[in-house]
């Protein structure tokens, strides 16, 4: 999905049948007993560790999960690492994670929807790679900008100090003081508290285990100080409290499941000093056993530790497909962690996961964007679609329409189909975005959303053009605009907020949890949250120019929801009896959705 990311369909190729079928006796190996017995040896606390053992928690401390991939990028290690974490909360176990990115950036702030797929904001305005809203998703917890390590990043900071002085005349070098920060960030970040669920004002909880995904593929040019901070982090914590994953690509050829990619890989990442305790072995069709045990020869590991992520229907089910393999077991008895018996409890998603195979009624949604070409763009919006759309039992369809094609000069044949997909769906969504190119076409579908009674809800630049067309079609403002795309508009409806940077780009819009005060309870976004405020992520430099609001809520645009000031328009809804449903918001919803909680 997007340039260097691998297709949902690459995920979503199978059949659909419960990945746990089939599951064979002869799995249950003997990492899963000795992992069901309490770690020996060691003068211990006897207190400490008897509420560790009972609470089914790690009892020498953090434990860390480290997840790399080979061959190729866009495998689904962000998916791999997020469904182990899964399994290990399900064990009773607290889970924090990490990203780690090798790019130069130092966030991915600035980055191409197209290049990157989106940016996904955090409750401190962190602008992070997407795979740390996969970790939200799927755990229900809120990370912070830490929890995202870029190469930049740890550049950054290691210059300062030595800008400062910090280490003493030495010569600064990759190694030790690049490798050192890094592991020093790990470690750092691995022990603070994790907020559970999307309430900005929990006080979290102590982790047990920390999962980290390195970006990239072992081998890169970028990801070798990572790599070598990972092995020296291992080196100063013990071999036992260290799992090294490694997701490797077996691919069919003429039929044949081929293990030369998967061989290479480990072999790259031996030379860097490191030996995988597991492989995750992505390939369209179950890993057959003859080939399981071949890669596990050249892997020097056990069958049992070859594991098969083929293709399922759905990625929620990877946790289910993985627990199916022991790889839970196998964790906590290389890492000497004591499992409760029963454990992994995760219930929930095979409740989930039955209701996805059984969801018949469809519902079709309209997004009309201008990042099409890969949907990893809109990935946070896509997914809290599905999410609330499981959550009233209808099979989610969204059809991709180009904003581009709607407007007057596109080709007529576009046009007309772009059109009879508005026509066709049961509700129209106009997410965010940034720069002109497709913003009239929008504008268009804001249009044809409130004459044609369609359901409609406009994000972040969605909401500022639904007021901008409504300001050209109902208040009498020919050529209304926002500044981003008209600097001259004699009726600029949308403005640069006057705390904005115009000069420096990174890490200088309005990021991050803000609150919003409903001004009524009658209201449909007050009926949907049942409060009297909302907190959710933001991400804009542009606001609706307060001035023109009485003109507009005159003529029925309402903004039932401001910012604490009384002074930013956050939620406008369209007074209209006749009208189902016409709402849009400043802010960034579908950054808080959750699988289990929409």
């Amino acid at each position: 999905e997007g340039q260097g990311r691998v297709s949902r369909s690459f995920w979503a190729g199978g059949t659909g049948s419960h990945p746990a079928a089939g599951r064979s006796a002869d799995r249950m190996s003997a990492s899963k007993r000795n992992a069901s017995s309490p770690p020996q040896g060691g003068a211990l606390d006897m207190g400490s560790a008897m509420k560790r053992l009972r609470s089914g928690s790690p009892a020498n401390g953090m434990k860390y999960v480290v997840v790399c991939g080979g061959t190729a990028s866009g495998l689904g290690k962000g998916i791999t690492a997020s469904s182990i974490a899964v399994l290990l909360k399900g064990c009773g176990w607290q889970v924090n994670m990490i990203k780690i990115d090798p790019y130069l950036n130092v966030d991915a702030g600035t980055m191409s929807p197209f290049e990157h797929g989106e940016t996904f904001v955090l409750d401190d305005g962190g602008e992070t790679d997407l795979d740390l809203g996969n970790y939200e998703r799927f755990l229900n917890i809120s990370l912070s900008r830490d929890n995202n390590i870029t190469t930049g990043k740890i550049y950054q900071q290691v210059i300062q100090r030595e800008r400062k002085g910090e280490y003493l005349g030495k010569t600064v070098q990759v190694v030790p003081h690049i490798t050192t920060a890094i592991g020093d960030w790990i470690e750092d970040v691995a022990t603070r508290p994790v907020k559970s669920g999307t309430n900005p004002d929990d006080e979290g909880h102590e982790a047990d285990v920390c999962v980290i995904e390195l970006g990239g593929t072992v081998g890169d040019i970028e990801s070798m100080p990572f790599i070598e901070a990972l092995r020296q982090l291992q080196y100063k914590i013990g071999r036992d409290n260290m799992f090294l994953v490694m997701v490797c690509l077996v691919p069919l050829i003429s039929e044949e499941q081929k293990t030369k990619p998967c061989q290479h890989s480990v072999k790259e990442l031996r030379s860097a000093g490191f030996s995988p305790d597991l492989l995750c072995c992505r390939c369209e069709k179950e890993l057959l056993p003859d080939v399981r045990k071949k890669i596990g020869m050249f892997a020097q590991l056990s069958p049992e530790q070859i594991i098969s992520v083929h293709n399922v229907s759905e990625i929620y089910k990877v946790p289910l497909l993985l627990k199916s393999q022991d790889v839970a077991e196998i964790v906590a008895n290389r890492l000497k962690m004591y499992l409760p018996k029963g454990m992994p409890d995760i219930r929930d998603w095979e409740q989930l996961c039955r209701k996805l195979d059984n969801l018949e009624k469809k519902i079709n949604i309209a997004i009309i964007g201008k990042y099409n070409m890969g949907t990893d763009a809109y990935l946070s919006v896509t997914k809290a679609l599905q999410h609330g759309a499981v959550s009233v039992n209808r099979k989610l369809e969204i059809t991709w329409v180009n904003a581009s094609s709607l407007e007057d000069g596109a080709d007529k044949a576009d046009r007309d189909e772009a059109t009879a997909q508005l026509d066709a769906a049961d509700g129209l969504l106009v997410p965010g975005g940034f720069g002109d190119r497709g913003t009239e076409g929008k504008i268009l579908a804001c249009r044809y959303a409130r004459e044609m009674k369609k359901p409609f809800l406009g994000i972040c630049l969605g909401m500022q053009l639904a007021v901008v067309e409504f300001a050209r079609s109902q208040c009498g403002m020919a050529g209304a605009n926002s500044e981003e795309f008209d600097k001259g508009t004699k009726h600029p409806v949308v403005i640069f907020m006057p705390e904005g940077d115009k000069e420096v780009m990174g890490g200088t819009m309005r990021l991050g949890t803000r609150r919003t005060i409903l001004k009524s309870k009658d209201c449909v976004t007050a009926k949907l949250y049942g409060d009297d405020f909302v907190d959710e992520r933001h991400r804009h430099r542009y606001e609706v120019n307060p001035k023109v609001v009485p003109e507009l809520e005159a003529k029925g645009l309402q903004f039932v929801g401001m910012d604490e000031t009384g002074q930013r328009m956050e939620i406008v809804e369209l007074q209209d009896e006749s009208h189902p449903y016409f709402v849009g918001a400043q802010f960034h919803p579908e950054l808080k959705s959750r699988v289990m909680c929409p």
